[in-house]
């Protein structure tokens, strides 16, 4: 037995009851926990959030000194089990970096990897060591708020940013000083939210569960995470908090996980509302029972546990197990050798100029290219340029969700940002009014309108019944069009807005998200051309609400889109396609691709598929290349299209070069009719592609 198992099993072996259920137990830091609840070991963690909704606003509650009068404080109970602090570092800590869904638009895991490594040595000099990142919800419906904290629609590309977070928060060594436990969240279905309201059940068939939603779980236990939070919702009848299948047959018993699992925000009480718990002792052993080892902030746990040992409801082992999952996730993380954190840290690790540079490359790669007519951006030939919208003096207003510990004063605004790169001769002019900027208008050759979403419109409980812009803004563009001058459309948002009238309003259009603390000055450098956009899609955008929830990857049905006549799946009044499809972005070049080949018309083991990508344009440019598969006939209906791989490639002008991409016998398994996991044989087609909606088609057999 390994030394961190012989360290818990000796724990546990002199551990009381009440000392047990004290590991269990999550309170929140507001208000301060009584110091004697920390010296009599009946905390296990503390997690460092003011309320419920910490990420709709800034909270700076946290420092290293805070946490470690805490910590002394639990080091003087009996054993001396130091705390956990936890706290929600999801994109960034006072360095904030995109959201996770502008992160995705990179489709650079290595990016991710780096943003998440910075976050984890801020945070880590203020005394977290835990973190509840990444978000690996799959997100179909865009009304729904927290479609801004995970990776987007596909379960390829959201698997491949749950592990390069889970690098990046805990690196080879999680024991490290400068690194941070993750917490892949919200396990499991989440993003299916009826209706896209928050909290709400979802329906999805076993099939769709297993090929969709849960690969990016077992990403990220692929990759060690350290934690697993347990959803909110009712998912087919069964809150996730009590779903003891997922919990513990899934995740523990067919993935092998063996850190533990973390409630979500009182979901243990809230056992009760959902109607499955008869009172709170109930709810805490249906919860523990189910595999959720530690309850947060419900107090359920401590209230209630011992009683049920009692009273047969629990047993000592299954509480003697959920101890051992969190004593050996304290141990790996290094807190019995260092409990303590040096509150010198936070002078050298935050908000370095390294971290500063790396959230402007994240902002530059993660802004999308929507239109460019007439090749309007970059701005090189307008000499007075008029930049209006709401956003016109934005700072923490760029930020986005979930930036607890963002400070609206280290980022430079954004009138200020764009006057510091303009070109030399350039006349700004600045209007945050719609009657200035009207006035204005007249006498500019060119007009840059940013518009979109504040940050308290996404988020946690931040849902949409209407996709569009926020009242006012499309009328505000019709009326800045209507002068006849070009229109750059920036959109800031959380989410893909149905932003159809203004797309065809604006002569170009930059899809920013919520680009961060660099934000402003990355767009500056995209708009004046001191850098060429690269980002895609990892959403479909929708012409219009009705449309959601939205995604390439659906089946085929009986009638398809490509069927003849009027018996098809359609809409009378508009397209069935998005705006924009998954994997879409234009670049200041071109690209063309040619010459597909497939080593075989049969495929054996592996396959290689390849293709000749050139830059056709003036400029050096990056350009994702992405690889999709179709399975034509399978014992269940298969999506019309699968992202199976992708490569971002930089070509210098008139350069091309062959991208090959190899397929493998697994990445053409799913849950089959039968229930089993494999693939069938038969014929598949396969694109090399620009987005999901285009590319080079071949075809082979399995």
């Amino acid at each position: 037995m390994n030394d961190v198992e012989d360290r818990v099993n000796t724990l546990l072996g002199q551990m009381t009851l009440e000392e047990k259920i004290g590991q269990l137990n999550q309170p929140m830091i507001h208000g301060l926990p009584g110091l004697d609840l920390l010296r009599q070991g009946k905390a296990g963690s503390i997690i460092n959030a003011f309320g419920a909704l910490s990420g709709q606003g800034f909270d700076h509650l946290n420092s290293a000194e805070q946490c470690n009068a805490l910590q002394r404080a639990a080091l003087e109970s009996r054993l001396g089990i130091p705390l956990l602090f936890g706290r929600d570092i999801i994109h960034g800590q006072r360095t904030v970096f995109p959201i996770p869904l502008a992160q995705a638009a990179s489709f650079n895991p290595s990016l991710v990897e780096q943003i998440n490594q910075i976050a984890a040595r801020e945070a880590s000099a203020l005394g977290i060591r835990w973190t509840f990142a990444p978000m690996l919800d799959i997100a179909r419906d865009a009304r729904w708020g927290r479609i801004a904290e995970g990776y987007g629609e596909d379960p390829l590309l959201t698997s491949r940013m749950a592990a390069a977070a889970v690098r990046g928060f805990q690196g080879d060594d999680v024991s490290q000083p400068d690194r941070l436990v993750a917490c892949a969240k919200h396990y499991v279905g989440y993003g299916a939210a009826e209706g896209g309201r928050d909290y709400e059940q979802a329906e999805i068939s076993e099939p769709t569960l297993r090929d969709v939603y849960l690969p990016p779980f077992r990403a990220a236990v692929a990759a060690g995470v350290g934690t697993i939070m347990s959803a909110f919702l009712d998912l087919n009848g069964m809150p996730a908090t009590a779903n003891r299948r997922l919990l513990t047959d899934v995740l523990r018993n067919e993935w092998g996980f063996d850190g533990f699992v973390v409630s979500d925000w009182e979901s243990v009480g809230e056992l009760v509302q959902h109607g499955i718990a008869e009172d709170r002792a109930h709810a805490a052993a249906l919860a523990l029972r189910a595999g959720v080892d530690m309850d947060m902030v419900s107090g359920a746990y401590l209230e209630t546990l011992a009683e049920n040992v009692r009273c047969g409801r629990v047993t000592l082992a299954e509480i003697d197990e959920a101890v051992r999952r969190i004593l050996r996730i304290k141990c790996r993380a290094g807190l019995f050798e260092h409990p303590l954190t040096d509150p010198e840290r936070a002078i050298h690790d935050i908000l370095t100029p390294k971290a500063r540079e790396l959230a402007r490359q994240a902002a530059r790669e993660t802004m999308v290219l929507l239109k460019n007519e007439r090749h309007l951006l970059p701005l090189r030939d307008f000499r007075r340029i008029l930049v209006a919208g709401p956003f016109v003096h934005a700072t923490g207003e760029l930020f986005g969700t979930w930036t607890m510990d963002g400070r609206a004063e280290d980022a430079v605004p954004l009138d200020q940002a764009f006057q510091a790169i303009a070109p030399a001769g350039t006349d700004l002019w600045f209007a945050a009014a719609p009657d200035l900027a009207l006035s204005r208008a007249h006498y500019a050759d060119a007009v840059v309108l940013l518009v979109g979403e504040h940050p308290a419109r996404s988020g946690e409980n931040a849902n949409v019944s209407d996709l569009g812009l926020p009242p006012g803004q499309l009328e505000w563009i019709t009326a800045m069009a209507a002068i006849g001058k070009p229109v750059v459309l920036v959109v800031f948002a959380g989410r893909p807005l149905a932003i159809t009238r203004a797309v065809a309003q604006a002569q170009a259009v930059i899809y920013a998200w919520h680009p961060g603390l660099e934000g402003a000055a990355a767009l500056a450098e995209i708009l004046f051309g001191l850098a060429t956009p690269t980002g895609r899609l990892p959403v479909s955008m929708p012409r219009t609400t009705g449309q959601a929830p939205l995604y390439y990857a659906h089946k085929p049905s009986g009638r398809p889109l490509e069927a003849d006549g009027p018996f098809r799946t359609r809409y009378v009044d508009i397209p069935t396609a998005p705006l924009f499809p998954f994997g879409y972005g234009l670049s200041y070049t071109s690209f063309s691709y040619s010459d597909l080949r497939l080593s075989s018309a049969h495929m054996r083991g592996t396959l290689e598929i390849s293709a000749l990508i050139t830059n056709t344009g003036e400029r050096t440019g990056s350009e994702v290349v992405q690889l999709y598969v179709r399975d034509l006939v399978g014992s269940l209906t298969r999506p019309v299209r699968e992202l199976k791989d992708f490569q971002r490639i930089t070509l210098q002008p008139g350069e091309a070069r062959r991208v090959s991409f190899i397929l493998r016998e697994e990445d053409l398994a799913f849950t089959r009719a039968d229930g089993s996991w494999g693939v069938e044989p038969g014929r598949f087609k396969v694109w090399i592609a620009p987005h999901a909606e285009a590319g080079l088609e071949g075809e082979f057999i399995l």
